[in-house]
């Protein structure tokens, strides 16, 4: 069934944010319950793997809050409480990631130590990776809302353009109908007189 938001102005690329968050959520779950079944290096790699996911998530989730201020404020309420809705299920998904990757004995088991090891700088090597992904996923997105919103400036540019040329045809045909009204008087009253003359012969 089609969601009543996806057919109202405004609303189709904030609908296609939250079918987007959906599935980054179904993931999210997904990978939160394979680190409660790994250790060591396994679950490193997992929490690893479920906080870029988690990142994707807060993007997507800010980018969602800047496209419902563009909503019809007739379903803005709806909207907000379902925004509310994912806010809440993505703070719960990141309090149950800092439970598990403050797991420090399940995170490194026997093998932990003090001082920082090859595993723990190709961690913080892995993880400024990560943050480059995000930020390029962030300048994508940004990018794309320019684009929508340069695009639909250009449209409204347009039919403004429309607008103004067929109130210069309709006045331009008002003038043309005067005058031709005026023409018609003067052949009228042209006629009469060539009638009363004729009349007095």
């Amino acid at each position: 069934m089609t969601h009543p938001l996806d057919t109202d102005a405004g609303s189709e690329l904030f609908s296609s944010y939250e079918a987007e968050l959906k599935l980054v959520q179904a993931d999210l779950s997904q990978k939160l319950d394979q680190i409660t079944e790994q250790s060591g290096e396994p679950r490193k790699s997992a929490v690893r793997l479920a906080e870029r996911t988690l990142d994707e998530a807060n993007e997507l989730l800010d980018q969602m809050r800047i496209e419902k201020q563009n909503i019809p404020s007739s379903i803005r309420s709806k909207v907000n409480q379902r925004f509310r809705n994912f806010e809440s299920d993505v703070d719960a998904s990141k309090r149950k990631l800092k439970l598990l990757s403050d797991d420090r004995s399940a995170l490194f088991g026997n093998r932990y130590k003090d001082g920082p090891t090859t595993d723990d700088q190709l961690e913080q090597r892995q993880q400024l990776l990560s943050g480059t992904d995000r930020l390029d996923r962030s300048s994508q997105r940004l990018r794309d809302s320019q684009r929508i919103a340069n695009e639909t400036e250009d449209i409204g540019r347009g039919t403004l353009a429309d607008l103004q040329l067929q109130r210069e045809t309709i006045q331009h045909t008002r003038i043309t109908l005067l005058e031709s009204e005026g023409y018609v008087d003067r052949s009228v009253k042209t006629l009469r007189g060539m009638a009363r003359r004729y009349l007095l012969l």
